[in-house]
């Protein structure tokens, strides 16, 4: 499989905006999030935005819209607080609108040009080579819409689903076939033009919408990442990630 660093072509136009998802209620983080929204739970001493948020400031990024919904206020507060990066709040108080329905409500505050796009628990153990910097590498806006980042199903850390894509050499991908495992999961991660969501009115559904009209037109890529992801989804998790987190620097 061709490694996106060999890919040679013009340098690609380094994104300066994203949009960190942070509105979810994290049922399966409960009883922690009882009273903490799973943004704010703590991995290796670091909430788990600031995670993200810390790796998208070091990428370049200078702008990122924050949507907020379950317990907004601490949230909103503790984004707003940083220095770096500035941040803009997309306020869903009023009602969750998922993962696509909250990225088209936020447009207007993303721009037109591609943007990173962040769940609020995407986490990783860097490997030789820098994720972010992967996928500005290999992103292509003349041929792609979105360009994911992709975990091996099987080294991911927390993760005992059956995997979302298969990715040819040239990185398209391709969805999981039913009944089979697939190679790499969706990390939570990725570069995105705005343009595959021209014409889509606001509303409450799932960026699966996205991926599989992209995935129709042949504009969906994806990257395979350097490194260990960890799935951060359960208390349990956790603790399985700050295990994975102490091995590897030992």
């Amino acid at each position: 499989m061709t490694h996106p660093s060999q890919v040679k072509r013009p340098e690609a136009k380094r994104p300066t905006r994203a949009m960190m998802l942070a509105a979810g209620i994290g049922k399966r983080m409960r009883p922690l999030t009882a009273t903490t929204p799973k943004p704010l739970i703590e991995v290796a001493g670091k909430a788990l935005i600031d995670h993200g948020l810390d790796r998208l400031v070091d990428a370049g990024v200078e702008t990122v819209v924050v949507n907020v919904h379950y317990l907004a206020d601490l949230v909103e507060f503790h984004v707003l607080k940083r220095a770096r990066p500035k941040v803009l709040i997309s306020d869903e108080r009023k009602g969750l609108l998922e993962t696509g329905g909250g990225i088209v409500k936020a447009l207007d505050m993303i721009g037109p040009d591609p943007f990173f796009l962040f769940n609020s628990d995407s986490f990783w153990i860097d490997g030789y080579a820098d994720n972010l910097e992967l996928l500005v590498e290999f992103w292509d806006e003349a041929k792609m819409d979105m360009l994911l980042l992709l975990s091996p199903t099987v080294t991911a850390s927390g993760y005992d689903g059956q995997g979302d894509f298969t990715m040819d050499p040239l990185g398209r991908l391709e969805r999981r076939v039913e009944g089979r495992v697939a190679p790499f999961v969706y990390a939570g991660t990725a570069i995105i033009h705005p343009r595959v969501f021209a014409g889509t009115a606001q509303g409450r559904f799932s960026l699966n919408k996205f991926f599989d009209r992209a995935l129709e037109s042949g504009r969906l890529y994806g990257v395979h990442m350097d490194g260990i992801w960890l799935h951060v989804g359960t208390p349990e998790a956790i603790r399985e990630a700050e295990e994975t987190i102490r091995h590897s620097a030992a």
